[in-house]
């Protein structure tokens, strides 16, 4: 064993190196026959190592693609293919972009001919055409208006499909005769293919009747043409794809007990569909440090609680932060002052809500060295600005680009005293 940091920093790695999607394609593609031409569209934040695993599986026969990806998730040129970055967690005019380039793209292809689909986290945003009748201003505001209230990310991907022209198996119906191998990296919990990138190639099983009770249970506040658009329904059938999931957050959980377990702690599986309010999640974990490291829980040191899911934040403040974030910082609110407990909450993709930071680590001096810093951890939970207090201290995770995205991984580490 390193020191507890130095433990969590490599289970984190190892971890995220576990789910990286260009294994996965790559056998998926390999296993697969062709028959006529093949085209490539990569959605999501890692539709750009999807893309290049594809094309060097494929070589030639992948003649043209289009890979539309988060800003700065682009890692250079992929030939044939035409890279649009766009923006995440909400849409842009890059967005629209990327969605036409892709329409263009699959536009003439025949019965014969093959569409490959790889779809990863983030897809929602950065895959858009807006329905007749709604505007990407619309669109921008309605889901800014999602993720503000605390709405959990099938609820916004529900709302979103109702007015996208490319969302919920409304792309799939766009590629004419074609046949559709889609190749999914899942970061929805219990891995719902009509929720993942909000299912452009998949049957929708959400309806407008819900779309519209989302939009009241949020109090949205809609245009009367947003809410007539949101009356549409959307497909039932997709009858021209086949579908493969590559990863998911379960695998995540997997690889980081695999490594917490090569470094000396037991692992212990919580839940890998973990949802909520980040700050209760991170209450929670504190409360299970608390009676580990008082001797009164069944689990003994050395040991490693692992999580997985997607948490959620209520915005109430006008601070900067992330879910993973405001877990972290709530969650050395509840260990302050014990020995030997690190507590850390990242986001697999490398990113956390509007920040350079995956996440946050935290340990018993945390609280008392913000103080120090001249920070109020209260006050900073309270404005939802977890990344200045963490980054007062340096408690930020950053990870960078990952090249994945199957949720986010929440571990607890207790070391014998």
């Amino acid at each position: 064993m390193g020191t507890l940091r130095e433990d969590a920093q490599t289970i984190i790695a190892e971890s995220i190196k576990e789910v990286l999607p260009e294994a996965a394609v790559i056998k998926a593609l390999q296993e697969k026959t062709f028959p006529g031409k093949v085209v490539a569209v990569a959605i999501g934040k890692a539709a750009w190592n999807m893309a290049k695993a594809a094309k060097d599986t494929l070589g030639d026969r992948l003649e043209k693609g289009v890979v539309v990806t988060k800003y700065d998730h682009s890692r250079g040129d992929i030939a044939g293919f035409e890279i649009i970055e766009a923006g995440h967690p909400i849409a842009d005019e890059n967005s629209v972009l990327g969605a036409s380039k892709a329409l263009e793209l699959v536009r003439d292809l025949g019965s014969e001919d093959t569409v490959v689909f790889l779809v990863s986290g983030g897809g929602s945003a950065l895959f858009e055409k807006p329905m007749k009748g709604v505007l990407l201003e619309d669109i921008m505001d309605v889901t800014d208006q999602l993720l503000k209230s605390g709405a959990d990310i099938v609820e916004i991907n529900t709302v979103r499909k109702h007015l996208s022209a490319v969302k919920g198996g409304k792309f799939a119906s766009q590629c004419g005769k074609a046949k559709i191998f889609t190749i999914v990296l899942s970061d929805v919990i219990g891995d719902r293919l009509d929720s993942i990138a909000s299912g452009p190639a998949y049957p929708d099983s959400s309806t407008s009747e819900e779309a519209l009770l989302i939009a009241d249970r949020y109090n949205l506040q809609l245009s009367e043409e947003v809410r007539q658009v949101l009356m549409i329904e959307t497909p039932k059938v997709v009858e021209n794809c086949e579908t493969v999931i590559t990863g998911s957050v379960s695998e995540l959980c997997k690889a980081a007990a695999k490594a917490a377990s090569a470094l000396g702690y037991e692992p212990y599986l919580l839940s890998s569909t973990v949802d909520g309010e980040a700050r209760e999640v991170g209450r929670f974990l504190a409360a299970l440090a608390r009676e580990i490291r008082r001797g009164t829980s069944t689990l003994k040191p050395p040991c490693a609680l692992i999580a997985g899911g997607e948490t959620v934040v209520r915005i109430k403040g006008t601070g900067k932060g992330g879910r993973n974030q405001e877990l972290a910082l709530s969650a050395a609110l509840g260990i302050a002052g014990l020995n030997d407990v690190v507590i850390f909450s990242v986001g697999s993709d490398g990113t956390d809500g509007p920040t350079d930071a995956a996440g946050g680590m935290v340990d018993g001096s945390s609280v008392q060295r913000m103080r120090h810093a001249g920070k109020l951890p209260e006050v900073h939970l309270d404005e939802n600005d977890s990344y200045h207090a963490l980054k007062s201290i340096g408690d930020l995770l950053v990870t960078g680009s990952t090249g994945t995205n199957v949720n986010d991984l929440m571990v607890v580490l207790v070391r014998e005293e």
